[in-house]
């Protein structure tokens, strides 16, 4: 396949000089005429469409579509950028926009508020999350064609009039826009007498500036050993995660190589520079929506032995993209390649070339995972994501967990219960028993419901039967098995009451005293945290984990 790629940049420019079998000619043509003919019937049709359709059509928004469906069948990281893609991508790369300072949901009628941020102008304002914005500067959301998020954003001092909803009652606001910037590391402090806390949230340019200044400022309070907390992020840049990498282990050394059928995005980065400090005691936290940048820099700390990795196995993405320009200001996000750890491993979860009966990728088996040895010959194992050194239940999200964070339902309830309670002391906080029956009211009022793989197999079943004319033999057991399973996934709800109470507690506590008051409030109560601390303070302990 390489030396077809390479054929293909080579023989427009030396088709005088270079002599090629004629097999190799062959098949280079058959592929250029492939793809000539395909792109001639999609522009003949495109023409057609649009100069003969009954309706006045966009042909803007029929491509943009056309292209944007076409990349689903690939992976969901291969994404086609309009202008305002690319915009919206150099702010989550930079971490600086001009805005309100907030973070927002876009909905089909309307904004919601996710999140302001402390000291930025929608704070400033009054919004608060669950705010829901339903009219940007005399454009209503619900009828605006493109995303309406974009209307918040705009020069340093220009002013924007939001009207929007807020339990049952409508308010207006005037806010002034500012330049925002978004931390990497929008916390690090000290657990304790001899334990710093970094949380790194996001891998865009500031992300290893940040966590160097971090690190050397609590060692400098007293850090004797560190916490880094990769809990939700995402990623971002491969080489910010490098950089990270590299304030703990020496100069020169082995971090991520990346492989691809193109030979020049084939690379292996090292660290360059002399790290901040490579025997201080490292933990690093992870869970499920840990990913990419977060999983290079995690798996390859446990690779070599220099951290030990504590939560729930991460997301598993080791895929890599690039961008690449396009006319007009547009922009291909492509996955050109997949990244492997030093120990030779490749973390990717999903298998996007293989889909399952309803279109989605199908999921590496354990049976098919490979071993691998870290640098002092501890096993660890590709195709699943980063596995934890120390493994906790309460951090993996099951499935009666999702299906309630993708509802909304938590946002929803913290945003019930902030408007109904009072609060004191933030730091004595906790939900009751009657703070979870009355969560569990809120689920039922609120009509949350979610379809299991069992209950879609046992329709699948019943359909299989109607087809059979057996439906009347089985439809008594059929709905036995449903009051079943109905009563189960009720029961699941109570099963994971800890892990639901988690999640509540840190939504409902950030409406009090923001993100930053969270981490605050992390240190003295979250699980993941008092284990990591309890593993730092035996070094005995954490020693075991790496031999």
């Amino acid at each position: 396949m390489k030396k077809i790629l390479k054929r293909k940049i080579l023989i427009p420019i030396f088709a005088q000089v270079i002599l090629i079998t004629g097999s190799a000619f062959k098949t280079y043509n058959n592929d250029f005429f492939e793809i000539a003919k395909q792109i001639e019937i999609f522009t003949t049709l495109f023409k057609e469409l649009n100069m003969n359709y009954v309706d006045e059509t966009n042909p803007a928004d029929l491509m943009d579509n056309a292209i944007k469906n076409m990349l689903n069948e690939l992976d969901p990281y291969t994404k086609f950028y309009n202008e305002q893609d690319v915009e919206a991508a150099r702010i989550k790369q930079t971490g600086d926009y001009t805005g309100v300072g907030a973070s927002i949901k876009t909905l089909k009628d309307k904004l919601v508020v996710i999140e302001p941020y402390k000291g930025y102008p929608a704070d400033k304002a009054g919004l608060k999350a669950g705010d829901e914005i339903i009219n940007v500067d005399g454009h209503s959301v619900e009828d605006y064609e493109d995303d309406a998020g974009n209307l918040l954003k705009g020069t340093p001092n220009s002013t924007v009039e939001l009207v929007y909803v807020r339990q049952g009652k409508t308010y207006k606001a005037i806010i002034k826009r500012s330049e925002i910037a978004i931390d990497a590391v929008p916390h690090f402090s000290m657990v304790n007498e001899t334990t710093g806390y970094i949380v790194l949230k996001k891998f865009n340019e500031k992300a290893s500036q940040q966590t160097e200044y971090a690190l050397k400022d609590l060692k400098a309070q007293g850090a004797k050993t560190v916490i880094l907390d990769l809990r939700s992020n995402p990623g971002g840049l491969l080489r910010e995660a490098v950089n990270i990498v590299n304030l703990f282990v020496p100069k020169g050394q082995l971090v991520v190589t990346t492989k691809s059928k193109v030979k020049k995005y084939n690379r292996t980065y090292y660290t360059n520079s002399d790290p901040v400090d490579t025997e201080i005691p490292v933990v690093v936290l992870i869970n499920g929506q840990s990913a990419s940048a977060s999983e290079i820099v995690a798996g390859t700390l446990q690779d070599l032995d220099r951290a030990v990795i504590v939560g729930a196995r991460s997301f598993g993405k080791g895929l890599v993209q690039r961008p690449k320009k396009l006319t007009y200001g547009t922009q291909l996000k492509v996955t050109i390649s997949r990244y492997y750890t030093p120990s030779g491993r490749c973390i990717q979860a999903l298998d996007y070339w293989n889909k399952d009966d309803k279109g989605n990728a199908v999921r590496v088996k354990q049976k098919d995972y490979n071993v691998f040895k870290t640098a002092k010959g501890r096993k660890v194992y590709d195709g699943g994501g980063v596995f934890p050194d120390e493994a906790l239940d309460y951090s993996k999200n099951s499935a009666i967990t999702k299906a309630i964070l993708s509802n909304q339902s938590i946002f929803d309830y913290a945003t019930k219960y902030y408007y109904s309670h009072e609060i004191e002391d933030i730091n004595a906080f906790k939900l009751s028993d009657s703070d979870f029956r009355s969560f569990k009211s809120f689920l039922k009022s609120s009509h949350f419901s979610f379809e299991t793989d069992t209950e879609m197999a046992l329709y699948k079943a019943l359909e299989v039967a109607k087809s059979e004319n057996l439906d009347d033999d089985i439809r008594r057991d059929f709905n036995s098995l449903l009051e079943n399973l109905n009563n189960s996934k009720l029961k699941a709800v109570d099963d994971n009451k800890s892990q639901l109470m988690s999640l509540l507690s840190d939504e409902i506590i950030k409406r009090y005293v923001y993100r930053e008051g969270l981490y605050d409030y992390y240190k003295m109560h979250n699980a993941e945290i008092k284990k990591s601390t309890e593993i730092l303070e035996n070094l005995s302990k954490y020693n075991s984990y790496l031999k």
